[in-house]
């Protein structure tokens, strides 16, 4: 929308036209860009940020069988409320551990998908699994992996909430770009697929439920000391995680997957060192219990 001017035009539309080619006909008279928008406008609408490196061909549940996680999930915290308060306390807190062992872990999160989450669920499994050999594991998680994505996309949009990082500098565990900054960040993405995916290992191999739920609830976290997500966002991931994880259990083929995937994986852990999969380095392994040994983060 053009914007109307009190003042005479410096030039008369016949000859404008005749100079356009030439050049701007008066300096003073140029259109001056847009501003940039207030760092609490709320972020515009982007693309989806899931590009898995071989995604697969459709997820398990058609979009009548998803859990509505707009229904489910509670609106985030208003502004001042008591819950953000603590967010921002939890953000502001967690600051401090940049540099720390916690902080390396976080970064280390970073990455989805499934190669990524066995990578880092390598140590409370017991076995560096050699994703080549377990290719049931694989399609399972990251089929998966597409309905929660669908999931959290609906409540991602609706509520458009910030990221805690926007419109400060305080740290954070990865490079701050305008494509994350103009990101949704309720619920929590990477916590919604960390806490399924433990979800699903722990149905797989239920004598290690505990360290792997313990792991898949820091994995979580690690986004609130990543400082890229608030608290409440990786709480409401949880309950995100949870609901799709139950969906998923009442689709046949889900269940038939998970049989192909349990199979796959104890094979791989029975036969670590013949292959099949490698022992997680120790020191690596030492360092992570004692980073997640602190009490969970809480409001």
């Amino acid at each position: 929308m053009m914007r109307l001017s009190l003042r005479p035009p410096c030039l008369s539309a016949v000859l404008v036209l005749l100079l356009a080619s030439a050049g701007p006909a008066c300096a003073e008279e140029a259109p001056r860009p847009a501003p940039s928008p207030a760092p609490s406008a709320p972020p515009s609408l982007g693309a989806d940020t899931l590009r898995p490196g071989k995604p697969a061909v459709k997820p398990y549940l058609a979009d009548t069988a998803l859990p509505d996680a707009i229904q489910i999930l509670p609106p985030p915290p208003a502004h001042d409320a008591p819950l953000d308060k603590a967010d921002r306390a939890a953000f502001a807190t967690t600051r401090a551990l940049k540099g720390s062992p916690r902080w390396e872990i976080a970064a280390n999160d970073v990455s989805e998908g499934a190669a990524a989450v066995l990578e880092n669920f390598a140590c409370v499994l017991g076995t560096r699994i050699d994703q080549a050999r377990v290719p049931a594991v694989i399609n399972l998680l990251e089929r998966a992996r597409l309905d929660l994505a669908h999931a959290t996309r609906g409540p991602k949009v609706h509520y458009r909430r910030l990221r805690p990082f926007v419109g400060n500098e305080a740290p954070i565990c990865v490079q701050r770009t305008e494509k994350l900054a103009d990101s949704f960040s309720y619920p929590s993405g990477h916590a919604t697929q960390g806490w399924a995916y433990a979800l699903i290992l722990a149905a797989l191999v239920p004598e290690k439920a505990t360290a792997i739920l313990v792991r898949g609830r820091a994995y979580g976290e690690s986004r609130v000391v990543c400082g890229v997500h608030w608290l409440s966002d990786v709480v409401a991931g949880r309950l995100t995680g949870t609901s799709v994880f139950a969906a998923l259990m009442g689709d046949p083929t889900f269940r038939g997957d998970m049989e192909k995937a349990r199979a796959e994986l104890r094979a791989a852990m029975t036969n670590a060192g013949t292959g099949a999969g490698a022992a997680p380095d120790q020191a690596i392994c030492t360092r992570e219990t004692e980073a997640l040994r602190e009490p969970p983060l809480e409001f």
